[in-house]
């Protein structure tokens, strides 16, 4: 996907003030089906799902038995299947791992949709008007993780609202082959709002200003969900056994959750690269998993893992780029909300 279309400023703020458009089709996308999709997936990934209607979805992960996380997804259900997205760039790992649970003689089906459809990102308090004229389907009062079917070209699609940059997001998922007249659609019905095409640059910098994690950087195996700030979003603790749960629940029972995710502001515009390392004084204490330089701020904004007694807002700590250590502090997340 393309850094930037040319203007990295100018696309954070359509998003801000108006419409963006996204091309997220680079995402693990997966459809299962079969009598038994439910009760598999139910029983190996960390959220419950049993309770959810078609047109609902819900955030999950995916544990390996220690607690740490090997995906991060959204788990949309519909009346013949359950799609997953990747909330994060991972490819086909989600794929990958899923399909090792599924055992001979489960009555389930998976197909790697990763590369056969496509997914648009349309975000900014515009967004629902855009979508709306765009294809003739009225997402003005969609919930998030609802999801909602729609014929887009002729071709069947389901359009989602969705959380990605702090603003109203809505997802188109549709096949590969409908994806360029999609596009031509939306931007059309996003002239009058000026709707900029955003590329990861923009993006990066939104979702870090909302607070969202993602898998990849942020959301991996040195990392187990409570540490993610993910407590009723992408876990349960009361739904019976999955993999990991029991690490889960024993970090719950007695709080020893050993750091935490939270926000970072640095000053100047250098943007430490994933893993550098967080001080406090002479002791490591952590590290950065995503950064991005805010021109609103004049700062760069940054997602990070201290140690659980260097996590409190307003704790003054350094982060080391190239043998280099400059101040940052810890900010309660999320940086921005909408008013």
């Amino acid at each position: 996907m393309p850094a930037h279309y040319g203007d990295v400023a100018a696309e954070y703020a359509a998003v801000r003030g108006a419409v963006g458009l996204s091309d997220l089709s680079h995402r693990g996308k997966i459809r299962v089906t079969g009598d038994d999709r439910i009760k598999w997936l139910q029983s190996i990934i960390s959220n419950d799902i049993l309770p959810l209607q078609p047109g609902q979805g819900r955030y999950s992960s995916l544990l390996t038995h220690k607690g740490k996380m090997l995906g991060y997804f959204r788990a949309y259900i519909q009346a013949d299947a359950v799609w997953i997205e990747d909330v994060g760039e991972v490819g086909d790992v989600t794929f990958q791992t899923l399909r090792k649970f599924l055992l001979y003689g489960t009555k389930a089906k998976m197909d790697n949709c990763g590369e056969s459809w496509g997914l648009l990102l349309v975000s900014g308090p515009n967004s629902a008007e855009v979508v709306t004229t765009a294809f003739g389907t009225d997402v003005r009062s969609l919930d998030l993780l609802q999801t909602l079917p729609a014929t887009i070209g002729g071709h069947p699609a389901m359009i989602v609202r969705t959380e990605e940059t702090g603003e109203q997001d809505l997802e188109i998922l549709l096949p590969i082959d409908g994806l360029p007249a999609a596009w031509t659609q939306l931007m059309t019905a996003g002239a009058p709002f000026n709707i900029k095409p955003i590329g990861t640059q923009a993006r990066d910098l939104l979702r870090i200003e909302a607070g969202l994690p993602k898998a990849g950087p942020d959301l991996n195996e040195e990392i187990v969900p409570p540490e993610a700030n993910l407590e009723g979003k992408a876990f349960s603790l009361s739904k019976g056994c999955y993999p990991g749960q029991e690490v889960v629940a024993r970090m719950d029972t007695y709080g020893n959750v050993r750091r935490h995710l939270v926000g970072l502001i640095l000053e100047g515009k250098t943007i430490p690269p994933h893993g550098s390392k967080l001080f406090s004084g002479d002791r490591e204490v952590g590290w950065i998993s995503s950064a991005a330089f805010s021109p609103p701020r004049n700062a760069v904004l940054a997602f990070g893992f201290p140690l659980r007694d260097f996590s409190s807002p307003d704790t003054a700590l350094t982060v080391e780029v190239a043998g280099t250590r400059h101040p940052a502090i810890v900010s309660a997340l999320p940086f921005y909300v909408r008013s």
